[in-house]
């Protein structure tokens, strides 16, 4: 065989092995479908320092689940995050609820594993969401911890995923 018979064929393999790569990995459903994150440059989520994610969406029948997300070090001073979240989506509903997610155990070990220097917590803002009209859901935080600043933090995020 020939220096250029043998070229081709290694290309055409490399080509082969970059396709199924993209389409195993391109089709992970534990991707999510949209994920907004602000970060804290001073690992402090100030007091009044309310946080607006506006998200491009498209109407769709399938449902999707609304996950808010933040990451913490082991500074993080209290055993949950509270936060009023208001959501609004493109028809115009309104949802308001205070959020309370725990970031210690009772014994005030903190929950989940830190990768390097920092942890994440997840929950659910809203289950199964379908979105009926083309627009932006809009989602507010405003946190909740009683003093001026909230030391430990990170940064937070939000995530849309399948169910």
């Amino acid at each position: 065989m020939s220096k250029e018979g043998v070229l081709t064929i290694m290309k055409r393999t490399l080509l082969i092995l970059t396709m199924f790569t993209a389409v195993l990995f391109g089709c992970s459903s534990d991707r999510p479908m949209y994920e907004l994150y602000r970060s804290f440059p001073d690992k402090t989520w100030h007091r009044f320092n309310i946080l607006q994610f506006e998200i491009p969406v498209k109407s769709n029948p399938n449902p999707f689940n609304v996950i808010f997300f933040a990451r913490h070090t082991r500074d993080y001073l209290y055993d949950s995050l509270a936060f009023n979240m208001i959501m609004k989506t493109p028809a115009g509903e309104e949802m308001i609820r205070e959020v309370h997610v725990r970031v210690k155990n009772s014994q005030g070990a903190f929950i989940g594993t830190f990768a390097g220097d920092s942890c994440e917590i997840t929950t659910y803002l809203k289950k199964d969401m379908i979105i009926n009209k083309d627009g932006k859901l809009v989602i507010e935080l405003e946190n909740l911890i009683p003093r001026m600043e909230n030391p430990g933090l990170c940064g937070v995020g939000i995530r849309l995923e399948k169910p």
